[in-house]
């Protein structure tokens, strides 16, 4: 009779062993003064600086990437879906306010292929370097039976810090104030079953599309975007009444959560147009303006509420990051 072992039974020690050691470059290339420990430890140790801020709040957000994963799996292509999933988490936590401090990721799969692993987390490093955050630590699963051997998920947890009273609620939102928009580059991280639903049914991943001047994979898995940047250099410039990052739920669900009660929201829907993927989406799959507006963000990733006469000054500071702003709507 054969002896069982843990790898007979579809987890294989070694591998996990060996993404470790492929994976380590990657998250200390993160590393800050603040990061106390070397990857491996049971638990990451990070002493934050919080001078200069008076009242230091933690800010932290947890999420995932949701079926985007299947177009990488599909393609082969793991290096920029850790990226979606930091941009994703960092902005949950700057239309707070906060400036991030450091990220933890959780990738489980079926069977793990180490090179494909090290791919994974080499997306986190890169975006965490991009947001000046700490990839102080994370987990990898490997669950046979739970996924099939090329299937994998992923989750990330974000920890940052907003002084108190530089917090960004909503809470002085008043009947007025303006909408101001700012583009995505495409789906960003939500949307993507009704999208895959639609799309495969005609298309491959492989398929050029002409309108997309790309192939619809490459669409597809265009990174979700970071915010930070803009949205520090808009804080520094005007009075940010409120920020919503549009996912899942689209530019009047997610705004709403920001909007105090008794107030509503006006969206001039006609003041930009809806990128080429998003009009792909909608044509191919016959879907209403309605049931578009209420599961994409439709070409806007960030949303901006001021009062009308910051709007001069939030358009500089928009265009001094090298975004696009538009007026989008207002509060009503």
């Amino acid at each position: 009779m054969l002896e069982e072992t843990y790898k007979s039974a579809g987890v294989d020690i070694e591998a996990g062993e060996k993404t470790v050691d492929k994976i380590k470059a990657y998250a200390k290339s993160t590393f800050n003064k603040s990061v106390l420990t070397d990857i491996g430890m049971f638990g990451a140790f990070y002493e934050p600086d919080f001078s200069g801020i008076a009242k230091p709040v933690l800010v932290s957000s947890v999420d995932g990437v949701g079926t985007k994963l299947k177009i990488a799996i599909e393609m082969k292509k793991f290096d920029t879906i850790g990226q979606d999933l930091v941009n994703h988490c960092v902005n949950d936590i700057a239309v707070c306010g906060a400036k991030p401090l450091f990220f933890l990721d959780y990738y489980a799969v079926g069977k793990l292929n180490p090179d494909n692993a090290a791919e994974v987390i080499k997306g986190f490093a890169v975006a965490c370097k991009e947001n000046d955050c700490a990839l102080v630590g994370g987990e990898t699963a490997e669950m046979p039976g739970l996924y099939n051997n090329d299937d994998f998920d992923i989750s990330g947890t974000i920890v940052g810090v907003v002084d108190k009273s530089k917090i960004i609620d909503g809470k002085q939102i008043q009947k007025g104030d303006y909408l101001i928009g700012y583009p995505s580059n495409g789906l960003h991280t939500n949307g993507y079953s009704l999208a895959r639903k639609i799309l495969f049914q005609k298309y491959s991943v492989n398929d050029y599309i002409p309108e997309l001047n790309n192939t619809l994979g490459n669409e597809l898995l265009k990174v979700h975007k970071s915010y930070l940047g803009l949205i520090s250099n808009l804080k520094k410039t005007i009075n940010l009444k409120g920020l919503s990052h549009i996912t899942g739920g689209g530019i009047v669900g997610n705004t709403l959560r920001i909007i105090p009660e008794g107030l509503d929201l006006n969206i001039f829907w006609g003041n930009w147009e809806m990128p080429a993927i998003f009009k792909l989406i909608q044509k191919t799959g016959n879907i209403s303006n309605d049931e578009m507006r209420k599961v994409f963000n439709c070409g806007i990733g960030l949303i901006a509420v001021i009062s009308k006469e910051d709007k001069i000054v939030a358009f500089q500071a928009a265009h001094d990051a090298q975004e696009h702003p538009l007026l989008i709507g207002e509060v009503v």
